[in-house]
This record gives C-alpha cells, sequence and structure tokens, in this order.
C-alpha cells in the first residue's frame, strides 16, 4: 500500500470537513470573540488573514521546493506532481497576501501601497513563482522544462528568508504585530493569540486540502495523458 492510497480516506473524506468547522470557528473568532486592537481598531481584524496567508503561501512554497529536490534527485512524476501543486496553492495565499496587505495598509498608512522592503520582496517571490507557473504551463510535458521548474523552485523559495528579516535588515515601515514590544500595539490580550491559533489551524487545514486536491487532478491528468500516448502507439 502507497503512502498515497493510506493518505487518501483522510484526504477526502475527514480534510473538507475539518477544514470547513475550523474555518468558521476561526471567523467566529476573529469577528465576534478577539477585541479591537488598541492603536489600530477594528481594522486590524485583517491581521489574522494577512498573516495566515503569508505562512500558507510559504508552506505552499517550501513543499514545491522539497519536492522539486525530490525530483531532481529520484526523477519520479509524483514528486515534479507535488511540486507543481505546491506552487500553485503557494501563489493563490501570495495573491491574497498581496491584495489584504493594502486593504490594510491604506486606514493605517494612508496609502495603498508603498515600496517597503517587506512589500517588495514579498513582489519579487510571486513573480518567480508566477514564471514557474508560466513555464510549466507553456512547456507541456516537456521533461526538460520540468528540472528547469524544479531549479526556479529550489531558488525562488530562497527569499522567503530575506521576507522574514527584511523589516529588520533594511528598518522597513511594515508592522510586526506579533514582535511588538509591550504596549505598543500587537498581541496583547490573549484572546487575540487564541484568534491567531486558531485561524492558524484553519488555514493549515485549507492548506493541505488544496494541496492534495491539486495533486491528485494533476496525477490524474498525467494518468490520462499517458493512456491517450498508448492508445495512438496502438491505432499506429
Amino acid at each position: 500500500m502507497t503512502v498515497r492510497t493510506r493518505l487518501a480516506p483522510i484526504a477526502e473524506h475527514v480534510l473538507p470537513y475539518a477544514a470547513t468547522l475550523t474555518m468558521l470557528g476561526a471567523l467566529w473568532c476573529v469577528f465576534i470573540y478577539a477585541p479591537d486592537e488598541r492603536m489600530q481598531g477594528p481594522v486590524q481584524r485583517i491581521f489574522y488573514f494577512h498573516v495566515n496567508c503569508a505562512w500558507s503561501a510559504f508552506l505552499g512554497f517550501f513543499v514545491a521546493a522539497g519536492a522539486s529536490g525530490l525530483f531532481l534527485w529520484r526523477g519520479r512524476p509524483a514528486y515534479d506532481h507535488l511540486a507543481q501543486a505546491g506552487v500553485q496553492v503557494g501563489m493563490l495565499f501570495c495573491t491574497m497576501v498581496l491584495v489584504t496587505g493594502p486593504i490594510w495598509a491604506r486606514p493605517i498608512w494612508g496609502t495603498w501601497w508603498t515600496w517597503d522592503p517587506r512589500l517588495t520582496m514579498t513582489v519579487i517571490l510571486w513573480t518567480i513563482f508566477a514564471v514557474y507557473l508560466l513555464l510549466r504551463a507553456t512547456a507541456h510535458d516537456d521533461p526538460e522544462i520540468a528540472r528547469y521548474g524544479a531549479v526556479l523552485a529550489l531558488v525562488g523559495v530562497l527569499d522567503i528568508p530575506l521576507i522574514m528579516v527584511s523589516v529588520r535588515l533594511w528598518r522597513g515601515m511594515h508592522p510586526s504585530v506579533i514582535s511588538a514590544p509591550e504596549g505598543k500595539g500587537g498581541l496583547e490580550d490573549p484572546r487575540m493569540i487564541t484568534t491567531l491559533l486558531v485561524t492558524l489551524a484553519a488555514f493549515l487545514l485549507l492548506v493541505a486540502w488544496l494541496l492534495w486536491r491539486r495533486y491528485e487532478t494533476l496525477r490524474l491528468h498525467d494518468e490520462i495523458h499517458n493512456i491517450e500516448d498508448r492508445f495512438t502507439e496502438v491505432a499506429a
């Protein structure tokens, strides 16, 4: 029995319901249970979505990089499918980061966008993996392009540590809600920490389910393509 076969019942019958219930709980925590932040007010509630979208994007890209490394080492199509799924899911959440960020920034900074170091590095991350998707979409099933894509995923993920430390390295103005000093905003109420943990769990379950769905879609597409190739050979 393969790992996929063992995971299939959980992924198909448990993950969707667990993700849905946990997300409903997260919404209740964000809009009802958690109090307003002292300095930013109600607009700070977008933090719970914005930050978890960023972490989800990073997780998707790290999965893609790990699977890409295994694909370059072992050459198994399953690893390539997982890498593509990781990039697709990561790009979904990275795009949500770039959408929710300006919505949060407008009332706090007075502008929709500024080329803050962390924002700039996030745009670079999005661009790298957008190139990955474009490369894979235009190259179809070329194994050489698959290897190029794997290398690009490994290089692209190196931008994530720079995003994490960019505020401290280049003195950016991006808010540090989690690590804010006491008395200067941040998660000062225990209910805020609880809400962050609940939303984190909800996003992790959602990412796991989306990764599974995309992986299965790519795997089935590959199987159909192989069957079509065999029929073509028989017909010829």
